[in-house]
């Protein structure tokens, strides 16, 4: 018995020695290691990918679930028509791509740019069905994705259906960068 603890007791000094990269600390009964050795065991347990990153993979984590709240609190101020509480998730410069539409803007160019396509329609629904905030390991970059179907009708009393995925890129807080991709979900409007 003495020597099956000593077989431990020495496996288990070795061990500590060959993983001093991966320290660790406990936190109310988990263990969570430390952002490098995070990177490195994320690194380490990925299969050989068929793409080259140009960056390092950035091993997203769970992020502040707060941000999920701004970003929908702008996108449900919007859907509501009003665009100046819908401005107050934004930062003072936003990068917005759209379909065929790419631009850095001022919030008071976005705002003017927010109110008149909201003008365009009569009527918005926005139905969530599911987001996700994240933040890298090195904890350098923050982002929400929402995943929602929104439903309009215009003031011609054109009705559109559209699957949205949005991607916003959170700086202390605000949004930074919104990304939206969508898909029509109806039959493509008639040609007049």
């Amino acid at each position: 018995m003495k020597r099956l603890l000593l077989i431990f007791a020495v496996g288990a000094i070795v061990s500590s020695c060959n993983n001093s990269d991966t320290k660790t600390t406990a936190t109310g009964g988990d263990t969570t290691k430390t952002t490098n050795a995070a990177l490195a065991d994320a690194k380490a347990s990925l299969p050989e990918m068929p793409y080259k990153l140009d960056s390092a993979y950035k091993n997203w984590q769970t992020g502040d679930p707060q941000h999920a709240v701004t970003v929908m609190k702008g996108l449900q101020a919007y859907e509501n028509g009003d665009i100046a509480a819908c401005m107050n998730a934004f930062g003072d410069s936003v990068w917005v791509g759209f379909d065929y539409f790419h631009k850095t803007m001022s919030k008071d160019s976005l705002k003017a740019f927010f109110t008149q396509g909201r003008a365009m329609y009569s009527s918005m629904k926005v139905k969530m069905e599911d987001w996700e905030s994240v933040i890298s390991a090195d904890k350098k970059s923050e982002w929400v994705t929402l995943w929602y179907k929104e439903y309009t009708t215009d003031k011609k009393g054109v009705t559109d259906s559209l699957d949205v995925i949005n991607d916003a890129k959170m700086v202390n807080g605000k949004i930074v960068v919104l990304d939206e991709k969508t898909q029509h979900l109806g039959p493509p409007p008639a040609k007049k």
